[in-house]
C-alpha cells in the first residue's frame, strides 16, 4: 500500500486539500482510503445510543454495522494510544492510503503550509517530507513547491512519487 502523509500546522488547510484531494486520485481509477489522526479527546458516538451504553458498560470494543456502513469503536481504557503502524495494518488493502497528521511519523509527507498562518514550514526540521503545497508559488524549498489550489497537480504529484500510471484528467466545461 503505498502511504503519503498530508502534514502542517493546525489551521492551514489539510482536510480541505484532502477533501479535495480524494475525489482527484479516484477521477484517476485510483483506490483511496485515509487515516485521521484526532489531537483532541473525540469521540463519534452519542449518550443515549445503545452503541454508547454498550461502551459505557465496559465493551472494549463495539462496531456498529448498517446496509451503509460499518464502524468499530475501540476503547483505549488504560493502553497507550494505537501507533500510525498499527492503524494502518487495520485498513483495508488500496492504491493510496492519505495520512492526515502524524506529523512526527516517518512517512513521506507533503506539507501544507500558508504564509499568512505565522508558523514556519515544517520541511525545515522534517526530512520525510518530500513537497510542500502553499498558495505561495515564490517560497523557496530545498523540496518541490505545489500550488495549494491546484488538487489536480498534487494528485499527479503523488502518483508518480509512487511510480504509478498517471492517466489524464478531464476538466468538465
Amino acid at each position: 500500500m503505498n502511504v503519503i502523509g498530508i502534514s502542517g500546522w493546525s489551521g492551514n488547510g489539510k482536510t480541505t486539500l484532502l477533501t479535495r484531494l480524494i475525489p482527484a486520485l479516484l477521477d484517476r481509477g485510483y483506490s483511496v482510503s485515509s487515516i485521521k489522526h484526532a489531537h483532541h479527546k473525540f469521540d463519534i458516538d452519542t449518550p443515549g445510543k445503545d452503541s454508547f451504553r454498550h461502551r459505557e458498560a465496559g465493551a472494549q470494543e463495539v462496531m456498529v454495522s448498517s446496509s451503509s456502513r460499518w464502524a468499530l469503536m475501540h476503547e483505549n481504557r488504560g493502553e497507550e494510544e494505537a501507533s500510525l503502524e498499527q492503524l494502518i495494518e487495520k485498513m483495508l488493502p488500496v492504491d493510496i492510503l492519505l495520512i492526515e497528521g502524524f506529523k512526527e511519523e516517518g512517512i513521506p509527507k507533503i506539507e501544507v503550509w500558508r504564509e499568512e498562518s505565522g508558523t514556519i514550514p515544517r520541511l525545515q526540521t522534517d526530512r520525510h517530507i518530500i513537497a510542500i503545497a502553499t498558495p505561495d508559488q515564490i517560497l523557496k524549498s530545498p523540496v518541490p513547491v505545489l500550488n495549494l489550489n491546484d488538487e489536480q497537480s498534487i494528485a499527479d504529484f503523488i502518483i508518480r512519487y509512487f511510480g504509478l500510471e498517471v492517466t489524464i484528467h478531464e476538466t468538465a466545461g
